[in-house]
């Protein structure tokens, strides 16, 4: 069965975010769904697409015969491609499907398409050995930063204007309705920089600022390892003094043992790691995932990312935890499990809870105010962390 688009016009609020942000590649609509995710005010419907004719497509040098009006991702898979999200797992990588991470990347026609968006075209030739092609992904920034981010350490850069650089990858493998960082997230038309490109860019700021902090965050930048992983080796070479952080901040659903292995050895030296809850019914409620096997992976590995730098990274990295936190989506119960939970693994880790507020599609929650987010920090300071850095409407209090 296949999907197009449509837009309900009733729900429609002339936003534009669709013709500015996340637009659409295809002529006609190809059912990848990027506009329905992006839509802020949920004005998009997903209807049947029958009635396909077939197409002839050349792949690695075979010919086949796939429906029209389908993306390039879906007419690999049908002709036997295997699609993964993490890392390694498959032919063609796409964890997000939104077109901002470039991961899906493949030769069409001599040229780099993404495959999660791009229709196929009758004729089209595809490549899918990208090796000799740099990796792409689109980023936002750099801006700097006065506190930073989760594994920023609270210490860094007291009584000063700056502590960090910032850049923001587009792209993410959740679907929060209370993302708080959408019109990055969904962004598709902004043009795609390469690692060495983005290293650049923010190793001048980082002068510029006066800063020691680099810091990458989204969105989510792990969806395309290939580039995150050359990103922190040219920004390591470019940056190669002992003061310099070089952070990233993830959701933490890809970070396997290997990946953490090999963004550590690039250069990475400082992560934030936030799992959105601990109950699996809470990861989905906050992340979007309905798919059940998925959201198990994505939390269960999330978790073991926080654990695995502890035990194996603690002398090599500065860890931090982030907590997404609102009453709408979790109770002081779980909480106070999550806190548990952490300080089993190391009391002396930095957690930073976030007041999650209304923004994107969760636009009827309201914000903790200022003695929820204190209560919030006893409960964590109560299990045994150390140290809880609370962000408030009025700022962030520390440990």
């Amino acid at each position: 069965m296949y999907f197009r688009v449509l837009t309900n016009e009733s729900l429609c609020r002339k936003c534009n975010f669709c013709k500015t942000v996340n637009r659409c590649v295809n002529s006609r609509c190809v059912g990848c769904l990027s506009c329905y995710f992006a839509c802020p005010y949920e004005a998009k419907n997903i209807v049947k697409d029958e009635g396909k004719q077939l197409v002839k497509i050349t792949v690695d040098g075979a010919e086949y015969n796939v429906p029209e009006n389908i993306t390039v991702k879906e007419a690999l898979r049908l002709i036997g491609y295997e699609v993964g999200i993490y890392p390694n797992e498959g032919r063609i990588q796409a964890p997000c499907g939104l077109g901002g991470c470039w991961a899906c990347m493949v030769i069409a026609d001599g040229e780099p398409i993404r495959s999660c968006i791009t229709g196929v075209e009758s004729g089209m030739v595809i490549e899918t050995d990208v090796g000799s092609a740099p990796p792409l992904r689109i980023i936002h920034g750099p801006e700097p930063h006065a506190v930073g981010g989760k594994a920023t350490p609270w210490t860094e850069g007291k009584g000063r204007r700056y502590i960090e650089a910032a850049i923001w990858t587009a792209g993410c493998n959740l679907r929060c309705r209370s993302c708080q960082n959408y019109s990055v997230t969904y962004d598709n038309s902004s043009e795609p920089l390469t690692p060495k490109e983005a290293a650049r860019i923010l190793t001048y700021y980082r002068r510029l600022y006066g800063v020691n902090g680099l810091a990458i965050s989204g969105g989510e930048p792990t969806l395309n390892r290939r580039w995150l992983i050359e990103y922190f080796a040219e920004l390591r070479r470019l940056n190669p003094d002992k003061k310099v952080r070089l952070h990233l901040d993830s959701n933490g659903t890809l970070l396997t043992p290997s990946y953490i292995d090999d963004l550590v050895e690039a250069g990475a030296n400082n992560i934030g790691v936030e799992p959105k809850g601990i109950r699996l019914e809470t990861f989905m409620n906050i992340s979007g995932i309905v798919d059940k096997a998925i959201a198990e992976r994505y939390l269960r590995t999330s978790w073991e990312a926080v654990k695995y730098l502890a035990d194996n990274y603690k002398d090599k990295v500065y860890i931090g935890v982030g907590i997404p936190y609102n009453s709408a989506f979790m109770g002081l119960d779980e909480l106070f499990e999550i806190g548990e939970k952490i300080a089993s693994i190391d009391p002396s880790i930095q957690v930073c809870v976030l007041d999650y507020f209304p923004t994107f599609r969760r636009r009827e929650i309201r914000r903790p105010d200022y003695k929820e987010m204190l209560k919030v920090k006893d409960i964590l300071n109560g299990v045994g962390l150390k140290c809880v850095i609370v962000q408030t409407v009025i700022g962030h209090i520390g440990p």
